[in-house]
């Protein structure tokens, strides 16, 4: 009874008109198939299976040089007897055991190696930075103004965070979590518009929608001044020693030298639409503006005409308000547009040239520079919310953190570096422990933070509503 394949292929042999070439037999077949073809390899065959595939890669012309005679002349020649069956290498005696002083003594040669390479998992922590990607800490921000060209939070150098909440100027003390209100406008129709510490902490500047700038100690609890000559709201400000610079909806830079009854020294004119970006560099010599028109302006004092800028940016197509100078490389900012830009540009304000750019496929809000890591963190608005950690210069995404509901619009870095406040519009406050440092003991007190929270949402709402 022929199988079902043979018959097929005795069909097919049947219907061809012409002989077939190369054909094997079926007694041929059968005599292969009942051979098998697994190869177990044994001491025996092993040495010769090894010729016979490495063969593959020879020389087709030495293969036929190649014969029974001639493998067992090379046999013969290399292990000095006929018989490939026998082992090649074989103890004839146990080895002596070495001595405790020498095996002692590579112990310690070891040891001492071993200790000065780093470990693998300590290259791979330090090359894969663990990032929390909840905040550490949420608080209450109720009435917080939701508008992009606002600049509504500052982290001074005293660990004290300012907050405009309606009309009301709010201080926390992130060391004590004691809550200070400062003051509040007078007028109904007034309202906070910025504000920014100076570099000791000591004094406020306060810019408001009435078009004034007020000066406040607030140690003292005490308004020191007011700084008058805009015709538009104060969205941006910021210092540079004693002198004080103040963006304007006017479309107007003024420079203030707070120092003197004359405060207006300065105007600088280089936009069309209202400023809603303004960083002094770290050594005070140049001064970067974004606006509303999609310009970012550099004023650098050393110019033969300060009220001029030295270099007008306009790759940008939406609105910049995220400006941020790098604390470890000169001369070297960074400016992130609106929600029809989603860029973060990198330029040399030097010779103005744009080094580096990248699509966050969002509004870009605020940029905060490490002082600890060449990284930098983003806040976003349309559509995701988020903030960012980006390596600096490959600009490889380092985490990214969730939990805003509405623009994170406004950040701020602490003092030591460590931590990143963001306010929302969905009138929250979160605390991002980002850049923490290495070889650091854990502070005992965080939990204690942490606990306290609750009590320090109920304060808040209970001073502020």
């Amino acid at each position: 009874m022929y199988t079902n394949y043979e018959s097929a292929e005795l069909e097919q042999l049947l219907c061809l008109n012409t002989p077939l070439e190369n054909v094997e037999a079926r007694w041929q077949r059968k005599t292969r198939q009942a051979a098998g073809d697994r190869f177990i390899p044994t001491t025996k065959n092993i040495d010769i299976s090894h010729f016979n595939l490495t063969k593959e890669n020879a020389n087709p012309n030495v293969e036929s040089l190649v014969n029974d005679y001639y493998k067992d002349t090379l046999a013969n020649s290399l292990f000095e007897s006929a018989d490939l069956e026998s082992k090649v290498l074989s103890y004839q005696s146990k080895a002596p055991v070495a001595s405790n002083s020498a095996a002692s003594s590579l112990r310690v040669l070891y040891s001492q190696n071993k200790v000065a390479e780093p470990s693998a998992a300590a290259q791979l922590k330090k090359a894969f930075r663990q990032i929390p990607q909840t905040p550490e800490r949420i608080l209450d921000a109720p009435d917080i103004v939701d508008d992009y060209y606002l600049n509504l939070l500052d982290w001074s150098s005293q660990n004290v965070i300012a907050i405009p909440l309606g009309q009301t100027v709010y201080l926390w003390n992130a060391t004590t979590s004691e809550i200070q209100r400062l003051f509040q406008v007078e007028q109904q129709s007034d309202y906070i518009t910025s504000l920014q510490w100076t570099k000791d902490g000591n004094y406020l500047a306060v810019g408001t929608n009435s078009c004034v700038v007020q000066l406040w100690d607030v140690e003292h609890t005490k308004k020191v001044r007011e700084l008058k000559g805009h015709n538009g709201r104060v969205g941006a400000l910021a210092w540079n020693d004693y002198i004080l610079s103040s963006g304007s909806a006017d479309t107007n830079i003024f420079n203030h030298d707070v120092r003197v009854q004359n405060h207006h020294v300065s105007t600088l004119s280089g936009h069309t639409q209202e400023i809603c970006g303004l960083k002094w560099s770290l050594d005070g010599q140049q001064l970067a503006s974004g606006g509303n028109d999609n310009i970012v302006n550099i004023w650098d004092v050393n110019a033969e005409n300060f009220e001029t800028p030295v270099h007008t940016f306009v790759e940008h197509t939406a609105a910049v308000r995220a400006l941020a100078w790098c604390p470890f490389q000169p001369s070297l900012l960074a400016t992130g547009g609106g929600a029809a830009d989603r860029t973060i540009r990198f330029w040399n304000t030097q010779t103005g040239a744009c080094l580096n750019s990248i699509d966050t496929m969002s509004q870009v809000c605020s940029i905060q520079w490490s002082t600890t890591y060449k990284e930098l963190v983003s806040s976003h608005g349309y559509s995701q919310n988020q903030l960012c950690v980006w390596k600096y210069p490959s600009m490889a995404k380092v985490a990214e953190l969730n939990g805003h509901t509405s623009r994170a619009l406004h950040t701020a870095i602490s003092p030591d570096g460590e931590t990143v406040v963001s306010a929302s519009g969905d009138e929250t406050l979160r605390f991002w422990r980002i850049f923490e440092k290495e070889n650091k003991v854990p502070s005992q007190s965080r939990k204690v933070k942490e606990t306290s929270d609750n009590s320090m949402l109920r304060n808040m709402n209970s001073l502020i509503r």
